[in-house]
């Protein structure tokens, strides 16, 4: 698919904004834009924006339902009670269960966790989980990343004398569970000022919540924010606010003093050595991480995560490496044979969504498939397979457009759904996929807006290669934590030419390594392009390109490090089209 190009622009009080910022920091205007585009508009808001401080996290007694969480788990350990820590398979709810689990350990024996099975129990509380808990004496239970919607089996813990406190960030229905707590910011009657942490971050706020009160000090806390950084990025929340300020100090951790659990992923991910961003933890950590959980069991994942033994980390980590290289082979043939069934005659390609079913596929993988299939055809996507005797799903959508809102349309005809804007799950009964894919697509054909339905490259400025100084470069790096609501800026350059040893690279010779230069200045900007072979006849004809690219740096094993561009799209500039938006 050919991206458009969206190039933000100002208004006139943003322009004055700016002018302002670029002189009270001493910075170049192009800083100052990026900074308006995420809101700063103030000396103090741009301070806060580039020192994170912990002391300005918020109160966490202002979530709903939070003190009554707090005096049932202090009531619980003060009375030696049997707590268990009920979490999801994914990475947001493992390290959900590790962060709470290494906490309160050291105040508790009778503490332990328990991960439902992907395949045997499903997403979120089961009655296997429960009965689990009333065998083994269980009189309370912290859920994790899951539960806001767990009305009936709630219920049926209460029934069994199990109180629960739920610490979810999903979106609630109107009917909550009636448990001791209820921890969620997206509750209607929740005044939180926050609303997108992950689930390891409503859990993270409850330990803050429950330190405070029992004379505890935060520095107990912080060494335990590395698991909340990889719940942050791997979730695919806001690197926002208070996601920043805990993202921005887990990171530092992880990159400082990683504990024994994540320094094994580290080394069996080939990081050993480099400094970990948002991006490592996002397509390096965390899928190792979820791996346990699609192929084998969740639990493996937090007995990584908890452990403290070199020894046993070591042989996990490589155990969870192994499983991650055959969920690629697997997800790799699924995604091969839903692309074939997409193409086939009896698949519309006029159609505004993809939903595709095949009884045998692996639940695990289902997700991964999603994702690829709405990337490849730009598509809100869902794809389904039959588990435990219901047809289950996992959906993914394109930028803009809220898949939970047209999952949540078609509700009359699942057993089950839960999720995001942008990932949801859903479960109905099998006799029900084709009313239910009918229903979808008519629900994404009229709600679904044009510019939602093609690829876009969103362009934050324009600059020439003699803006790119180191000053500008060490700067532009202390915008990170970069993410979601905080993406790495994307420029542009117009009129940019090979220096002339821009070449071929990779195995199929598919990539471009650039060398360019600019009318502006006689820098020569090192580049990657990747799968962009046919730009190469262009280049070595000296046509002019336009350019939109992310800076980059490369870090080195053993020390030293470089700048690149790593682009993103180019296009020979007579054919270029870059349409401005007013932001």
């Amino acid at each position: 698919m050919i991206n458009k190009w969206i190039c933000k622009s100002l208004s006139k009080e943003q322009q004055e904004i700016k002018s302002n910022i670029a002189k009270e920091l001493n910075i170049n205007p192009i800083l100052a834009e990026l900074l308006v585009q995420r809101g700063i508009s103030n000396f103090e808001e741009a301070r806060a924006f580039f020192r994170p401080n912990l002391s300005e996290l918020h109160d966490p007694f202002l979530m709903k339902d939070m003190d009554r969480a707090v005096e049932r788990l202090t009531t619980a350990l003060r009375k030696n009670e049997k707590i268990l820590i009920y979490g999801d398979y994914d990475v947001d709810g493992t390290t959900s269960v590790s962060l709470i689990y290494r906490f309160l350990s050291p105040y508790s024996t009778h503490i332990a966790y328990y991960i439902p099975d992907r395949y045997t129990e499903g997403y979120g509380i089961s009655v296997q989980g429960i009965e689990y808990a009333a065998k083994n004496h269980y009189s309370l239970i912290i859920a994790l990343d899951c539960g806001i919607k767990a009305v009936e089996r709630v219920k049926y813990a209460a029934s069994l004398g199990i109180d629960f406190i739920i610490c979810d960030h999903h979106t609630p229905d109107e009917t909550l569970p009636q448990a001791v707590a209820v921890l969620d910011p997206k509750r209607k009657d929740c005044n939180y000022p926050y609303k997108h942490l992950s689930g390891c971050g409503v859990g993270f706020k409850l330990l803050q919540a429950f330190a405070r009160e029992n004379d505890i000090p935060f520095s107990q806390l912080s060494p335990l924010l590395d698991l909340l950084a990889l719940s942050i990025a791997s979730d695919i929340v806001p690197i926002t606010g208070e996601n920043r300020i805990l993202a921005f100090y887990g990171l530092k951790q992880i990159n400082s003093n990683p504990s024994t659990g994540i320094k094994g992923l580290i080394e069996v991910c080939g990081l050993a050595g480099k400094e970990i961003t948002i991006n490592d933890i996002v397509f390096k950590i965390g899928p190792r991480i979820n791996a346990s959980g699609r192929m084998k069991q969740g639990s493996e994942a937090v007995q990584l995560l908890v452990s403290r033994d070199a020894t046993f980390v070591k042989e996990k980590s490589n155990a969870v490496n192994q499983y991650n290289n055959d969920r690629k082979d697997l997800d790799k043939n699924t995604t091969d044979e839903a692309l074939a069934l997409i193409q086939s005659e009896e698949y519309s390609q006029e159609s505004y969504s993809i939903v595709v079913y095949k009884s045998d596929w692996h639940k695990g993988i289902i997700g991964i498939v999603a994702s690829r299939l709405a990337e490849e055809h730009y598509k809100p996507s869902i794809v389904l397979t039959l588990s435990n005797g219901l047809v289950s799903g996992s959906a993914r959508s394109v930028p803009g457009f809220d898949i939970y809102k047209a999952i949540e349309s078609c509700r009359d005809l699942l057993e089950n759904f839960g999720g995001h804007m942008y990932a949801a799950g859903l479960s109905m009964l099998e006799e029900n996929v084709e009313a239910f894919s009918e229903r979808f697509e008519r629900y994404v054909a009229e709600n679904i807006q044009p510019e939602q339905r093609h690829p876009q490259i969103e362009i934050d400025c324009e600059i020439q290669f003699k803006d790119i100084t180191p000053k500008f470069f060490r700067i532009l790096k202390q915008f990170a934590p970069f993410g979601p609501d905080n993406m790495r800026p994307v420029f542009v350059s117009r009129n940019v030419f090979d220096y002339g040893s821009s070449r071929l690279v990779g195995k199929e010779k598919e990539h471009l390594k650039l060398h360019l230069m600019d009318a502006s200045s006689e820098n020569v900007m090192n580049g990657i392009a990747f799968r962009m072979h046919e730009y190469n006849e262009a280049l070595k004809a000296l046509n002019p390109m336009d350019i939109c690219y992310t800076l980059e740096e490369n870090t080195f094993i053993g020390g030293g490090n470089t700048m690149q561009l790593l682009v993103k799209d180019m296009r020979e500039t007579k054919s270029n089209e870059i349409i401005r938006e007013q932001s």
